[in-house]
């Protein structure tokens, strides 16, 4: 399983106009493949949608993004409200637990780090390791490393909470533990950030 993240920048004001179009050309799509969610943030870089869709392997990727493009509903005519876009491949850890698109949120917390190149199989065994205490209080969407795009020595944890205020208190619950977060992080890591997202009315991820 991979995960393709595709990251638009919008013009100010052009959100609610790229949503509707985006939900109205949808349904064309899913006919070809579902994603497993659409969101806006909220908190962190503004006008920035993020779709995320879910295929067996690049070759099948390839085959339905192929498929999909002559059909004459797909893609949504959003062109004039791009600033940027941004794809990244991600392979889901070994042990990461699996999606599996549902009421989770609304609150999903998008989290990327870049790490020093040869440090990812150390990574790996740290969040292996420590990652069963963090499951006490919250489980990651999606957890993985990006193996294309403009990063890919970096790796990508998503999490979903009922609310802000849920989202701080297992943080702060899995921290308590002295178990959490992984340890390691100040040898390894180059650079942090994060996002708050909202899902999308017609997101299979709410």
């Amino acid at each position: 399983m991979i995960y393709e993240i595709r990251t638009y920048t919008l013009r100010p004001g052009a959100m609610a106009e790229v949503q509707e179009r985006w939900g109205a050309a949808y349904p064309a799509r899913e006919k070809y493949s579902r994603l497993a969610g659409f969101f806006r943030t909220d908190i962190g870089p503004l006008n920035e949608i993020i779709h995320i869709w879910p295929y067996a392997d690049l070759a099948e990727r390839s085959r339905i993004r192929a498929e999909a493009s002559k059909d004459p509903a797909w893609p949504p005519k959003t062109a004039e409200f791009i600033v940027n876009q941004k794809v990244e491949i991600l392979t889901p850890f070994p042990f990461a637990p699996e999606w599996t698109p549902g009421n989770d949120g609304p609150i999903y917390e998008l989290r990327q780090y870049t790490f020093r190149a040869g440090t990812l199989p150390d990574i790996m065994a740290s969040w292996e390791a420590a990652l069963p205490t963090r499951l006490q209080f919250s489980s990651p969407v999606l957890l993985g490393n990006v193996e294309f795009g403009p990063a890919v020595n970096s790796f990508i944890h998503m999490w979903a909470y009922p609310s802000l205020a849920a989202r701080d208190e297992a943080r702060r619950q899995a921290t308590a533990t002295g178990k959490w977060p992984p340890p390691g992080g100040r040898d390894r890591y180059l650079s942090q950030s994060n996002k708050i997202l909202l899902p999308a009315p017609f997101s299979p991820a709410q």
